[in-house]
């Protein structure tokens, strides 16, 4: 019986053994299940908040290149000329981009081709829709920097039409659009200046105040659209005739005024004539139509003959109604009118 007892007592705690390390084992699977679900919910956890930081990442760099791309334009717009649009971006760039040196080439350039063939160069074509405007060369470019001058080349573009834009207004606001002088106004204001300039340098200065004889009877034979034309030659008469320091303007109607800087009496009144006789000589073609016209030329000088622009425009026009007085197609100056009184 006892042998028995023994017999059942072992069985019994085999069995209990049995169950325990069963149990135990299938705690350690369930664990086990547990760790790696941990560990995969973990990881997946990992994978999200990486993702999240590229995504920060890229979205920081987006607004870094926003920022760039205002900064930059905000800059660029304080500009009036291509010099100085092209200065503030390279200067721009530069704090972005590392490179060797930045050039700007415009479209149709002598050579404007053989750069391009200059592995060691990187160029961008500044285009606006279908007009070339020229290219950016750049030296000593890393390859990642290239969409960066892209991304910049293109707001440079804009910068460059908004300076085109700026010369083409502020041309209309200066230049007579029918005979393509400056306007009474502009002139006006050189004038001034100019004044400024000659007693600050102790320098003559002469106005020419310049009519067209006769011009109604053009207008009342043939018409307004040949009197017109008659002023847009005369207008191109006189800027052949003229230096390129020299301001011409139409004073209104038919009447033309000059501004001749660092120019005494001698040298306004050899102006005076060369446009004088080159109206005389020239047939003016308006449409079917030749026209022969005339002009009157009154001149006056500044320090002898005024100190402001009020006395010169005035000696000017007075010399101005003596020529027409006296037979026309004439120069006066103002100095040999109270010579001769």
């Amino acid at each position: 019986m006892i042998v028995v007892s023994l017999i059942i007592v072992a069985a019994y705690a085999a069995f209990v053994l049995y169950c325990a390390k069963r149990s135990a084992v299938s705690f350690e699977e369930e664990l086990e299940k547990d760790l790696l679900a941990h560990k995969k919910d973990l990881q997946e956890f990992r994978e999200k908040k990486e993702a999240r930081y590229q995504e920060k990442m890229k979205f920081e760099e987006e607004a870094i290149k926003i920022f760039t791309l205002y900064e930059i334009t905000r800059e660029i717009t304080k500009s009036l000329t291509e010099k100085e649009a092209f200065d503030i971006f390279k200067k721009q760039l530069a704090q972005h981009v590392r490179f060797k040196s930045c050039q700007l080439v415009k479209a149709g350039l002598e050579g404007e081709k053989e750069f391009q063939a200059l592995k060691e160069q990187f160029v961008f074509i500044l285009q606006e829709k279908k007009r070339l405007i020229g290219y950016l060369v750049l030296e000593g470019i890393a390859e990642e920097d290239k969409e960066k001058v892209m991304i910049l080349g293109n707001q440079f573009v804009l910068a460059l039409r908004r300076v085109a834009l700026y010369e083409e207004i502020e041309q209309v606001a200066i230049m007579d659009s029918l005979t393509d002088v400056y306007t009474r106004r502009y002139v006006m204001e050189r004038f001034q200046e100019e004044v400024k300039r000659s007693k600050a340098r102790n320098i003559k200065l002469s106005f020419l105040m310049m009519d067209v004889d006769f011009f109604k009877a053009v207008n009342d034979t043939h018409g307004h659209l040949t009197g017109d034309q008659v002023l847009r030659e005369i207008g191109n008469i006189i800027k052949d005739s003229i230096r390129e320091i020299d301001i011409p303007g139409r004073y209104g109607g038919e009447e033309f005024c000059i501004v001749l800087p660092d120019t005494d009496y001698l040298g306004a009144q050899y102006v005076a004539e060369r446009i004088r006789k080159s109206v005389e000589e020239s047939a003016i073609k308006a449409y079917d139509t030749l026209v022969q016209t005339t002009v009157s030329i009154g001149v006056s000088n500044y320090p002898s003959d005024g100190q402001n622009i009020n006395d010169l425009v005035d000696k000017a026009d007075f010399a101005l109604y003596r020529a027409k007085k006296y037979g026309r197609n004439k120069v006066f100056c103002f100095a040999e009118i109270t010579d001769k009184k």
